[in-house]
Protein backbone atom coordinates (compact mmCIF):
# COMPACT_ATOMS: atom_id res chain seq x y z
CA UNK A 1 0.00 0.00 0.00
CA UNK A 2 0.82 3.54 -0.34
CA UNK A 3 1.58 5.01 3.18
CA UNK A 4 -1.57 7.02 2.84
CA UNK A 5 -3.49 3.89 2.43
CA UNK A 6 -1.72 1.62 5.01
CA UNK A 7 -2.95 5.10 7.84
CA UNK A 8 -6.18 5.33 6.47
CA UNK A 9 -6.92 1.86 7.18
CA UNK A 10 -5.24 0.82 10.52
CA UNK A 11 -4.35 4.02 12.90
CA UNK A 12 -7.87 4.86 13.76
CA UNK A 13 -8.49 8.28 16.65
CA UNK A 14 -7.99 6.97 19.98
CA UNK A 15 -5.76 4.07 18.74
CA UNK A 16 -2.74 2.49 21.26
CA UNK A 17 -0.22 3.60 18.67
CA UNK A 18 2.86 1.40 18.93
CA UNK A 19 6.17 3.30 17.64
CA UNK A 20 9.46 1.32 16.44
CA UNK A 21 12.68 3.04 16.37
CA UNK A 22 15.46 4.44 18.75
CA UNK A 23 16.68 7.36 19.56
CA UNK A 24 17.71 8.61 16.53
CA UNK A 25 17.74 5.10 14.09
CA UNK A 26 15.56 3.67 11.81
CA UNK A 27 12.48 5.74 13.02
CA UNK A 28 9.24 5.19 11.19
CA UNK A 29 9.38 9.40 10.13
CA UNK A 30 7.47 8.71 6.79
CA UNK A 31 4.43 6.74 8.35
CA UNK A 32 4.05 9.34 11.43
CA UNK A 33 4.27 12.29 8.59
CA UNK A 34 0.96 10.68 7.33
CA UNK A 35 -0.48 10.00 10.69
CA UNK A 36 -0.14 13.94 10.96
CA UNK A 37 -1.10 14.93 7.38
CA UNK A 38 -4.14 12.75 8.26
CA UNK A 39 -5.03 14.54 11.81
CA UNK A 40 -5.39 11.48 13.40
CA UNK A 41 -5.66 12.22 16.78
CA UNK A 42 -6.34 11.12 20.65
CA UNK A 43 -3.85 8.40 20.31
CA UNK A 44 -2.01 6.80 23.35
CA UNK A 45 1.75 6.11 21.94
CA UNK A 46 3.78 3.81 23.36
CA UNK A 47 7.39 1.97 23.08
CA UNK A 48 10.71 2.01 24.92
CA UNK A 49 12.57 5.27 23.95
CA UNK A 50 9.66 7.58 22.00
CA UNK A 51 12.48 9.86 19.90
CA UNK A 52 11.25 12.27 17.13
CA UNK A 53 8.19 10.87 16.14
CA UNK A 54 6.42 11.19 19.26
CA UNK A 55 7.57 15.10 19.64
CA UNK A 56 6.33 15.28 16.15
CA UNK A 57 2.45 13.78 17.13
CA UNK A 58 2.84 15.89 19.91
CA UNK A 59 3.26 18.79 18.60
CA UNK A 60 0.81 18.26 15.93
CA UNK A 61 -1.90 17.95 18.95
CA UNK A 62 -2.80 14.61 18.21
CA UNK A 63 -1.18 12.59 21.46
CA UNK A 64 -3.62 12.39 25.09
CA UNK A 65 -1.47 9.70 26.60
CA UNK A 66 2.17 8.23 26.49
CA UNK A 67 3.42 4.60 28.17
CA UNK A 68 7.66 4.54 27.63
CA UNK A 69 10.93 4.18 29.18
CA UNK A 70 12.00 7.52 28.33
CA UNK A 71 11.49 10.26 25.64
CA UNK A 72 14.87 11.94 24.17
CA UNK A 73 17.05 12.66 21.50
CA UNK A 74 20.22 11.99 23.26
CA UNK A 75 23.01 14.18 22.20
CA UNK A 76 20.26 16.42 20.72
CA UNK A 77 18.37 16.28 24.07
CA UNK A 78 14.67 15.97 25.36
CA UNK A 79 11.40 16.13 23.36
CA UNK A 80 10.90 19.59 24.13
CA UNK A 81 7.03 19.25 22.90
CA UNK A 82 6.23 16.43 24.46
CA UNK A 83 7.87 17.51 28.23
CA UNK A 84 6.04 21.26 27.50
CA UNK A 85 2.60 19.26 27.33
CA UNK A 86 3.30 17.15 30.20
CA UNK A 87 4.57 20.36 32.49
CA UNK A 88 1.01 21.98 31.29
CA UNK A 89 -0.93 18.32 31.93
CA UNK A 90 -2.02 18.38 28.50
CA UNK A 91 -1.01 14.50 28.10
CA UNK A 92 -1.04 11.82 30.36
CA UNK A 93 2.38 10.09 31.00
CA UNK A 94 3.23 6.65 32.23
CA UNK A 95 6.67 6.02 33.16
CA UNK A 96 8.92 2.88 32.91
CA UNK A 97 12.04 1.68 32.61
CA UNK A 98 13.06 0.08 29.01
CA UNK A 99 13.35 -3.46 30.38
CA UNK A 100 9.98 -3.30 32.17
CA UNK A 101 8.34 -1.58 28.59
CA UNK A 102 10.26 -4.26 26.35
CA UNK A 103 8.77 -6.79 29.20
CA UNK A 104 5.12 -5.74 28.85
CA UNK A 105 5.40 -5.95 24.87
CA UNK A 106 6.78 -9.74 25.69
CA UNK A 107 4.27 -10.33 27.59
CA UNK A 108 1.33 -9.19 24.63
CA UNK A 109 3.45 -11.35 22.33
CA UNK A 110 3.00 -14.14 24.48
CA UNK A 111 -0.44 -13.57 25.17
CA UNK A 112 -0.54 -13.41 28.97
CA UNK A 113 -1.83 -10.43 31.14
CA UNK A 114 1.46 -9.48 32.71
CA UNK A 115 5.45 -10.25 32.83
CA UNK A 116 7.15 -10.59 36.12
CA UNK A 117 10.16 -8.23 36.40
CA UNK A 118 12.20 -6.89 39.32
CA UNK A 119 14.03 -4.14 37.51
CA UNK A 120 11.33 -1.51 39.24
CA UNK A 121 12.16 -2.84 43.11
CA UNK A 122 12.92 0.37 45.00
CA UNK A 123 11.98 2.83 42.81
CA UNK A 124 9.72 5.76 43.02
CA UNK A 125 8.38 4.48 38.92
CA UNK A 126 6.97 1.45 40.61
CA UNK A 127 5.02 3.15 43.69
CA UNK A 128 3.43 5.27 40.92
CA UNK A 129 2.68 2.66 38.81
CA UNK A 130 1.53 0.47 41.75
CA UNK A 131 -0.66 3.75 42.83
CA UNK A 132 -2.18 3.72 39.54
CA UNK A 133 -3.11 0.46 39.44
CA UNK A 134 -0.60 -0.52 36.32
CA UNK A 135 1.76 -2.57 38.30
CA UNK A 136 1.41 -5.25 41.33
CA UNK A 137 4.67 -5.92 43.81
CA UNK A 138 3.96 -10.10 44.62
CA UNK A 139 6.40 -12.62 46.22
CA UNK A 140 7.72 -15.50 44.07
CA UNK A 141 6.05 -18.52 45.01
CA UNK A 142 8.88 -20.02 45.00
CA UNK A 143 11.69 -17.99 46.68
CA UNK A 144 9.40 -15.80 48.37
CA UNK A 145 11.27 -12.69 47.24
CA UNK A 146 9.05 -9.97 45.75
CA UNK A 147 8.35 -9.38 42.10
CA UNK A 148 6.96 -6.79 39.77
CA UNK A 149 3.84 -7.50 37.30
CA UNK A 150 3.55 -5.15 34.78
CA UNK A 151 0.77 -5.33 32.25
CA UNK A 152 1.08 -6.51 28.79
CA UNK A 153 1.19 -4.13 26.05
CA UNK A 154 -0.86 -4.75 22.90
CA UNK A 155 -1.09 -1.91 20.67
CA UNK A 156 -3.82 -1.36 18.15
CA UNK A 157 -1.46 -0.67 15.49
CA UNK A 158 2.20 -0.81 15.75
CA UNK A 159 5.01 1.81 13.07
CA UNK A 160 8.20 0.27 12.36
CA UNK A 161 10.83 1.15 9.75
CA UNK A 162 12.79 -1.62 8.24
CA UNK A 163 15.83 -2.35 5.50
CA UNK A 164 13.62 -4.49 3.46
CA UNK A 165 10.53 -6.57 3.01
CA UNK A 166 9.49 -9.14 0.43
CA UNK A 167 6.00 -9.06 -1.22
CA UNK A 168 4.72 -11.29 1.29
CA UNK A 169 5.57 -8.91 4.43
CA UNK A 170 8.69 -11.05 5.22
CA UNK A 171 10.71 -8.26 7.04
CA UNK A 172 14.73 -7.79 6.95
CA UNK A 173 15.91 -5.52 9.92
CA UNK A 174 19.95 -4.98 9.59
CA UNK A 175 21.34 -4.15 13.03
CA UNK A 176 19.79 -3.41 17.00
CA UNK A 177 16.03 -4.52 16.70
CA UNK A 178 15.41 -3.01 20.19
CA UNK A 179 11.35 -3.83 21.57
CA UNK A 180 10.29 -4.04 17.98
CA UNK A 181 9.95 -7.82 17.02
CA UNK A 182 8.20 -8.94 20.06
CA UNK A 183 5.97 -4.98 20.06
CA UNK A 184 4.81 -6.38 16.58
CA UNK A 185 3.80 -9.70 18.05
CA UNK A 186 1.85 -8.12 20.71
CA UNK A 187 0.26 -6.11 18.18
CA UNK A 188 -3.61 -6.01 16.67
CA UNK A 189 -2.10 -4.43 13.33
CA UNK A 190 1.09 -3.69 12.06
CA UNK A 191 2.16 -1.18 9.02
CA UNK A 192 6.04 -1.18 8.01
CA UNK A 193 7.84 0.77 5.69
CA UNK A 194 10.97 -0.62 3.81
CA UNK A 195 13.51 1.21 2.03
CA UNK A 196 12.83 -1.87 -0.69
CA UNK A 197 10.08 -4.56 -1.40
CA UNK A 198 11.39 -7.52 -3.00
CA UNK A 199 9.69 -10.10 -4.88
CA UNK A 200 8.06 -13.04 -2.43
CA UNK A 201 10.19 -15.66 -2.19
CA UNK A 202 13.42 -13.54 -1.78
CA UNK A 203 14.07 -14.82 1.25
CA UNK A 204 13.31 -18.37 0.73
CA UNK A 205 17.15 -19.70 0.54
CA UNK A 206 18.27 -17.15 3.59
CA UNK A 207 15.25 -17.96 6.43
CA UNK A 208 17.84 -16.55 8.76
CA UNK A 209 17.60 -12.52 7.38
CA UNK A 210 13.72 -12.56 8.48
CA UNK A 211 13.36 -10.26 11.49
CA UNK A 212 10.02 -10.46 11.54
CA UNK A 213 7.05 -13.00 9.51
CA UNK A 214 4.48 -11.87 6.86
CA UNK A 215 2.22 -13.22 9.37
CA UNK A 216 2.18 -10.22 11.76
CA UNK A 217 2.16 -7.92 8.95
CA UNK A 218 -0.44 -6.06 7.88
CA UNK A 219 0.47 -3.52 5.40
CA UNK A 220 3.99 -2.90 3.45
CA UNK A 221 4.84 0.18 2.45
CA UNK A 222 7.92 0.71 0.17
CA UNK A 223 9.21 3.96 1.00
CA UNK A 224 13.41 5.11 0.50
CA UNK A 225 14.86 7.17 3.06
CA UNK A 226 11.61 6.55 4.86
CA UNK A 227 13.27 6.83 8.36
CA UNK A 228 14.86 10.34 7.47
CA UNK A 229 16.27 11.98 8.72
CA UNK A 230 16.76 9.29 11.02
CA UNK A 231 19.64 6.38 10.47
CA UNK A 232 19.13 3.03 8.69
CA UNK A 233 21.74 0.61 9.26
CA UNK A 234 23.82 0.01 6.26
CA UNK A 235 21.49 2.68 4.34
CA UNK A 236 22.47 6.05 5.38
CA UNK A 237 23.03 7.69 8.93
CA UNK A 238 20.96 10.20 10.54
CA UNK A 239 21.09 13.97 9.34
CA UNK A 240 22.28 15.99 11.82
CA UNK A 241 21.53 19.40 10.51
CA UNK A 242 17.83 18.61 10.00
CA UNK A 243 17.17 16.90 13.46
CA UNK A 244 19.14 19.83 15.24
CA UNK A 245 16.97 21.90 13.16
CA UNK A 246 13.73 20.75 14.36
CA UNK A 247 15.01 20.64 17.90
CA UNK A 248 15.86 24.31 18.06
CA UNK A 249 12.56 25.36 16.78
CA UNK A 250 10.86 23.03 19.27
CA UNK A 251 12.72 24.38 22.49
CA UNK A 252 11.55 28.31 21.31
CA UNK A 253 8.01 27.13 22.70
CA UNK A 254 5.04 25.60 20.83
CA UNK A 255 4.70 27.86 17.49
CA UNK A 256 8.08 26.50 16.81
CA UNK A 257 7.05 23.35 16.02
CA UNK A 258 4.28 23.79 14.44
CA UNK A 259 5.76 25.87 11.83
CA UNK A 260 7.75 23.39 11.70
CA UNK A 261 5.50 20.96 10.57
CA UNK A 262 3.85 22.72 8.26
CA UNK A 263 6.53 23.78 6.25
CA UNK A 264 8.02 19.88 6.39
CA UNK A 265 4.96 17.63 6.80
CA UNK A 266 1.47 19.01 5.83
CA UNK A 267 2.35 21.79 3.06
CA UNK A 268 3.76 18.35 0.69
CA UNK A 269 1.35 15.78 -0.66
CA UNK A 270 3.30 12.53 0.28
CA UNK A 271 7.16 11.82 1.73
CA UNK A 272 8.55 11.80 -1.48
CA UNK A 273 7.89 15.45 -1.53
CA UNK A 274 8.74 16.18 1.35
CA UNK A 275 12.32 14.69 0.85
CA UNK A 276 11.99 16.84 -2.50
CA UNK A 277 11.43 19.75 -1.07
CA UNK A 278 13.78 19.47 1.96
CA UNK A 279 16.84 18.21 0.10
CA UNK A 280 16.30 19.41 -3.61
CA UNK A 281 18.96 17.11 -6.06
CA UNK A 282 19.41 14.86 -2.87
CA UNK A 283 22.76 15.90 -1.59
CA UNK A 284 22.41 15.65 2.00
CA UNK A 285 20.67 11.40 1.44
CA UNK A 286 23.72 11.14 -0.59
CA UNK A 287 26.60 12.30 1.75
CA UNK A 288 24.75 10.46 4.62
CA UNK A 289 24.58 7.68 2.62
CA UNK A 290 28.13 7.42 1.47
CA UNK A 291 28.76 8.05 5.39
CA UNK A 292 27.25 5.03 6.20
CA UNK A 293 29.40 3.10 3.69
CA UNK A 294 32.10 4.27 5.42
CA UNK A 295 31.59 3.40 8.83
CA UNK A 296 31.20 -0.53 7.36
Amino acid sequence: MSAAEAVQSFVEPGAVLGLGGQNINRCPMALVHEVVRQDIGELTVVGCNLSLPLDHLVAAGLVVRTEQGSGNLEKFGTLFSWRRAVEANRIEVRDYSHLSMASRFLAGAMGLPFMPVRSLLGSSILERLVAEEDAVVTADPWSGEPVVLVRACTPDVSLIHANAADADGNVVIDGVTSHEVDMVRASRHVIVSVEEVLPAGAFDDQPERVTISGAYISAVVEQPWGAWPTSVYRRYDYYESEIDGYQKSAKAGDEGPRAFLAEHVTAHADFDAYLAATDPGASARTAMAEQMRSLL
